[in-house]
């Protein structure tokens, strides 16, 4: 591909040498580089690609993107200098890979909790109603029937980009795709075409990486900001900053709620473990899903759907029919009627979620017994808030570990400990082996029980000091039932 193709939206600052030039593939690892290709030299906060320039040369590049150019220049290099290279590289990888966001309606769904399932639930939806379907979520990515595993909530401009021209080939209608707020700070949404934005919800969560609670806020407020005046913003009006999310946006502001008006409204009639009884816009419909938090979901899923100009009662239909996505409040029963429950809650808010969820379906008399971690280099100051509302909202807590990563499993629960009060202390219980405190809670549950596993979700892996090893919560639920019957 030409140079000069590529370059089409992207404000230089400065150039050295020549745009009329061949271009083999658009490369910001200095390690993949090869002859031929564009090198983007981005300043990451662990390192920055400046330093790799001129190994890069060596390797081959004869285009680098950067923010300050080299005091020695190579003449057969062409040097791009731009205000943030990071930028550059969203709406050069859109224009190498002919902008297939501009040929698919795109929707984006952002917030702290529910982006999975409203996405996953969006892609399923718009499948059974006869369409070609994408999907870029936590879990996987989709491509009508075919998975490509996901490595990042919202993978890198080049990875996006190429995905969404598989899916233009493939000759899909529709992408749903998770916005995560890194993403949107990164720029590596930079670049697509959005025909709508979704917003969920906002609480406490990335705070190793925003550093404050505006931050985040901010950044997600940025995706609905940058929306253009063709596409939808819909907001869950219940969440009190879900106004704010639509403060400067340009598209046509929509919202949805449970607890007041609304564009689509819904109303909980029945929260069972069989299913969510609900009145939305004044339909009577039973879905599988389960929790008013999932009613929150399927308004979200509805309401897009609407949006989108699709016939209610086929919507409905397929949606009451639909499961939701993996390791979110999936349960299974034991022999012995003990109930476990595999859900990604790794928030304060998401594990009251679920607890709330719990205890609005339970009978009374059976116990709950909720196994929490937290993850290892991330944000330090939810461990103690994560282990209160365990305690608060269950009869027995394990505290274990989730992906160490490189931290030591025991500093992170006793971090955790100190959000435990005096008066709960009798609850807790703290075993650093995942496996064996699984282990423990299938073993002190009675029949009736339920077993909440939170955390890791549909994760199959526990990292431990940067390594991954096979960990699966619901395949160690499975084999411990199986032994207590």
């Amino acid at each position: 591909m030409q140079l000069q193709e590529v370059l089409y939206g992207v404000t230089i600052e400065t150039l050295v040498g020549n745009t009329n030039r061949e271009i083999n593939a658009l490369v910001f690892d200095s390690r993949l580089v090869g002859e031929h290709d564009v090198f983007f030299a981005i300043r990451g906060t662990l390192s920055d690609g400046h330093n790799y320039i001129a190994t890069t040369i060596d390797a081959g590049a004869s285009v680098i993107v950067c923010q300050s150019i080299p005091e020695k220049v190579n003449a057969l290099v062409t040097y791009i200098k731009v205000a943030e290279s990071s930028v550059a590289l969203g709406k050069m990888a859109a224009n190498f890979y002919n902008n297939p966001s501009d040929k698919l309606q795109l929707i984006g769904i952002t917030g702290t909790n529910g982006k999975t399932t409203i996405a996953t639930l969006l892609f399923k939806l718009f499948s059974k109603l006869g369409y070609k379907t994408g999907l870029i979520s936590t879990v996987q990515n989709q491509i009508n029937e075919r998975i490509v595993p996901a490595t990042h909530t919202t993978p890198n401009p080049l990875v996006l980009n190429s995905l969404l021209r598989d899916m233009v080939l493939a000759d899909c209608s529709y992408c749903f795709m998770e916005v995560s707020s890194h993403a949107v700070v990164q720029h590596r949404i930079e670049g697509l075409t959005f025909a709508g934005g979704v917003f969920s919800n906002i609480t406490h969560d990335h705070l190793d990486f925003h550093v404050t609670f505006d931050n985040y806020i901010r950044a997600k407020k940025c995706f609905f900001d940058r929306l253009p005046k063709s596409a939808f913003a819909l907001t869950n009006l219940d969440d009190k900053n879900g106004q704010v999310m639509l403060q400067n946006t340009k598209a046509s502001k929509k919202s949805y709620a449970l607890k007041q008006l609304a564009d689509f409204k819904a109303k909980v009639i029945e929260n069972s473990f069989s299913g969510l009884h609900l009145d939305i816009d004044d339909a009577d419909v039973f879905f599988k899903l389960v929790g008013s938090f999932n009613a929150y979901n399927l308004l979200a899923v509805y309401g897009t759907a609407m949006l989108l100009e699709q016939d209610q009662l086929s919507v409905l239909t397929a949606l009451s029919n639909l499961t939701g996505a993996e390791g979110r409040f999936e349960y299974i029963t034991s022999s012995k009627n003990v109930i476990g429950i595999i859900d990604y809650a790794h928030t304060p808010d998401a594990v009251q979620n679920v607890l709330s969820t719990i205890q609005d379906i339970r009978k009374g008399t059976e116990q709950v017994i909720t196994v929490i971690g937290c993850g290892g280099d991330r944000d330090k100051t939810k461990r103690p808030v994560m282990a209160q509302v365990a305690c608060d909202w269950s009869d027995k807590v394990i505290l274990t570990s989730d992906n160490p990563r490189t931290e030591n499993p025991l500093t992170i629960i006793e971090e955790m400990e100190k959000g435990v009060s005096p008066t709960n202390m009798r609850k807790a219980l703290s075993i650093s082996d995942r496996k064996e405190a699984i282990k423990t809670a299938c073993h002190l549950a009675k029949p009736g029980d339920i077993i909440l596993l939170a955390g890791k979700g549909h994760e199959k892996y526990q990292e431990v000091n940067g390594v991954r090893h096979h960990f699966d919560d619901k395949e160690i639920l499975l084999e411990q039932f199986k032994l207590i019957g």
